[in-house]
């Protein structure tokens, strides 16, 4: 990875992108140290603009090619000609992040444009990992956080969320001619798939399938909480507040009798200042984390991102050294005495 420095007007500009593109995690954003922002808004900005460009009219593959050529222009401190692009370039040189990581998000683009089908849970998941749960592994190692544990819990949360989202988005992504709940769950509740995509409504079937999801979601939910206990106190209330919020999203939904064929659910502004208020509270009293291994869906994300933690020095280990050091001059004072000795008349 090549060296590369970045101007403070780019990360504004990434800053100014996210405001206006995702004002939830704009305002969890805020309740992250300010030594952080900047790199996350640089995350969020070059993942908002690369996820537009795939979704254009008509761009498909061919956007798809151009994202990974400007990733490896980022790595090789070469990056485009632009405030996202730099900003993002430095972020992954500062923060040592795996080329892996953007390339599996790009790989779930895709996915996407190729109309890769999710024919199981696992495949739906696979997805959610490329486009969501790369994204928590980033942050994670932003926030300093590098231990397999934690990552695997990261993923576990942008995997919840990610399937959250499909939850809400269910009637919208088929009027794009998407379908991310796995197709067999609608041959088990005696639906066929395709007919459905050409035709979507909303019925009893469609229900249970949008609540399985979000049953799904919801254990996931709760195996990450065990991870936000691992980052530093200082991210704990953001990481928080995204959870709180998205699952609010599936709580949404579940209150339109798990409807989101016709309609889309939204979470009141009143509501999110609550559950930011909620967040911070939680993060000042949430417990230890537990070792359950990753999903086998993102074994390789965290394979590829995981760094063992640095050895902490403390006061004490420096004074067992310095006391070290004058035994093993001592010893060695005394040996060269002893060589003296018998060399003398």
């Amino acid at each position: 990875m090549s060296s590369f420095t970045a101007r403070p007007d780019d990360f504004d500009a990434c800053r100014d992108l996210l405001r206006a593109g995702s004002k939830s995690f704009h305002a969890a954003s805020l309740l992250l140290p300010a030594e952080v922002r900047p790199s996350v808004w640089a995350l969020y900005a070059f993942c908002r603009v690369a996820d537009d460009e795939v979704d254009g009219a008509g761009s498909g593959l061919a956007a798809v090619a151009q994202l990974r050529r400007r990733l490896v222009a980022a790595y090789e401190g070469a990056p485009h000609d632009g405030p996202v692009d730099r900003a993002f370039a430095a972020t992954v040189q500062k923060f040592q992040i795996p080329f892996a990581l953007p390339a599996a998000l790009i790989e779930g683009f895709e996915w996407d444009v190729a109309g890769r089908p999710c024919e199981t849970f696992s495949d739906t998941c696979a997805y959610a990992v490329r486009v969501a749960g790369t994204v928590g592994v980033m942050m994670s190692l932003i926030m300093g956080v590098t231990e397999a544990e934690a990552l695997a819990r990261a993923c576990d949360l942008g995997i919840a969320m990610q399937l959250t989202n499909i939850a809400r988005d269910t009637g919208e992504d088929a009027r794009l001619g998407r379908i991310y709940l796995p197709r067999e769950w609608y041959f088990e509740e005696g639906i066929d798939p395709d007919a459905w995509l050409r035709e979507p409504s909303f019925g009893p079937q469609m229900a249970r399938m949008v609540r399985r999801l979000l049953q799904e979601a919801e254990y996931l939910y709760a195996r990450a909480e065990q991870g936000i206990a691992l980052l530093p106190m200082g991210v704990r209330p953001a990481i928080w507040s995204a959870r709180y919020i998205y699952a609010e999203i599936g709580r949404e939904v579940a209150l339109a009798n798990f409807d989101s064929v016709s309609r889309r659910a939204v979470v009141s502004h009143p509501r999110k200042a609550f559950l930011l208020g909620k967040a911070m509270a939680t993060a000042a009293v949430s417990g230890a984390g537990y070792g359950a291994p990753p999903l086998p869906e993102c074994a390789f994300l965290v394979q590829a991102a995981a760094r063992p933690r640095p050895i902490r020095r403390t006061r004490i280990d420096n004074v067992i050294d310095i006391f070290e050091k004058l035994e093993r001059r001592d010893r060695e004072r005394m040996a060269m005495g002893r060589v003296a000795s018998e060399k003398a008349p």
